[in-house]
């Protein structure tokens, strides 16, 4: 497939999203013009399965795990290439014509809530060896100097939604349901807030996972047959976590099967009774947040693999009491937001231009995202 050329000054950026919920990598060329970003086209490259294997297990300690995630990322940096040459020879584009691309890495560890000498961040992913396998300059490393200015280091992508959805006339909530689920409240006028409410799809998806042997609940069909087991939810959202004031981010060092495991020595129920419930804790946490940070929101858009997930989006419309609109309605699909947002940061980036919300992260200031290896 072929387009025209891009207009003069224009510039074609390359996103790359590979996050918590292990599936695959995500693709988008897009044209930067001005202050006009729009998305070319896409490509999706799934994780084989020992690659989603191998980064589970490096999410908890385990003997010789440096040399691991060494090789591992080794092996990242070629499967984001395989995916950038497959949207560059999907629509005939060669790579000189990318100025450059941004990749988010695989998250591993994430730990901002540590003293502030002591917080770090991981993401695995050899940009120097991407750009050598691509011939395309990286931008990669976005959340280290936000981390390094106070910051939670994430979410990122409110600063994108800011100025991608934001409209003056109208308050907006966008709800990114991957692995873990973030909330953009968009104001028509003030300051922008986000943040991770909880767990998104990855709880969800290791039970389905577990009991069904599918990656995930196709439309959370599975999860809308049984009932929510109450006191296993009551449990599940006594959580710290959830009780926290903003600025907070999470991840899988926090919610994952261990997480799970330790709340069903309590509550065992059935399989699919426990799957309803995780979708509840999804949906009650998200509706929750938003009461509580987001409530002078009248429009809702939801992104993200948990916007396919209709039985979720139903309990979300309940909860809050919004209808479920989707970013498709804002000119980007669902499934491909963060990596349009990584392209975006990896502009920001090359121009030298701040691409934090210390509102939403709590850096002390607004900050340059990003370490660039050129092509």
């Amino acid at each position: 497939m072929n387009f025209s050329a891009p207009p003069a000054q224009a510039r074609l950026f390359i996103g790359l999203m590979s996050g918590t919920s292990l599936d695959g990598v995500d693709a988008v060329v897009v044209e930067q013009q001005a202050e006009r970003l729009t998305q070319l086209g896409q490509f999706f490259l799934p994780y084989p399965a020992e690659m989603r294997q191998a980064l589970l297990a490096l999410h908890t300690p385990s003997p010789n795990e440096l040399h691991t995630a060494a090789l591992v990322s080794n092996r990242l940096a070629d499967l984001y290439a395989e995916a950038v040459h497959g949207l560059l020879n999907g629509f005939a584009l060669h790579p000189s014509a990318i100025t450059a691309i941004g990749c988010h890495g695989q998250t591993i560890r994430h730990c901002p809530e540590l003293a502030p000498e002591q917080a770090y961040t991981m993401q695995l992913g050899n940009h120097a060896r991407l750009a050598e396998r691509t011939a395309i300059t990286v931008v990669g490393d976005f959340r280290s100097r936000d981390i390094a200015a106070g910051g939670q280091g994430a979410p990122l992508v409110p600063a994108f939604h800011q100025a991608m959805f934001a409209d003056a006339d109208k308050h907006r909530v966008l709800i990114n349901i991957g692995g873990i689920a973030n909330l953009t409240d968009l104001p028509a006028n003030g300051r922008v807030i986000g943040f991770d409410s909880g767990p998104g799809n990855l709880l969800m998806d290791a039970w389905t996972m577990q009991h069904t042997g599918q990656t995930f609940d196709a439309g959370g069909a599975w999860a809308n047959g049984g009932y929510v087991n109450q006191r296993l939810l009551d449990a599940m959202l006594t959580e710290p976590y959830f009780a926290l004031g903003i600025p907070k981010s999470t991840g899988r060092d926090l919610f994952n099967q261990t997480w799970l495991d330790n709340h069903l020595l309590a509550h065992a129920d059935t399989p699919q009774n426990i799957a309803r419930t995780l979708l509840e804790l999804t949906a009650v946490t998200i509706a929750q947040a938003l009461e509580q940070y987001c409530s002078a929101a009248n429009e809702m858009y939801v992104c993200g693999g948990g916007a396919h997930n209709t039985a979720l989006m139903d309990r979300l419309q309940t909860l809050t009491g919004l209808p479920v609109r989707y970013t498709d309605d804002l000119g980007i699909g669902i499934d491909w937001v963060e990596a349009v947002a990584f392209a975006w940061l990896a502009q920001r980036c090359i121009d030298a231009l701040p691409s934090n919300l210390p509102s939403v992260t709590g850096a002390a200031g607004q900050r340059v995202l990003g370490a660039i290896y050129p092509r």
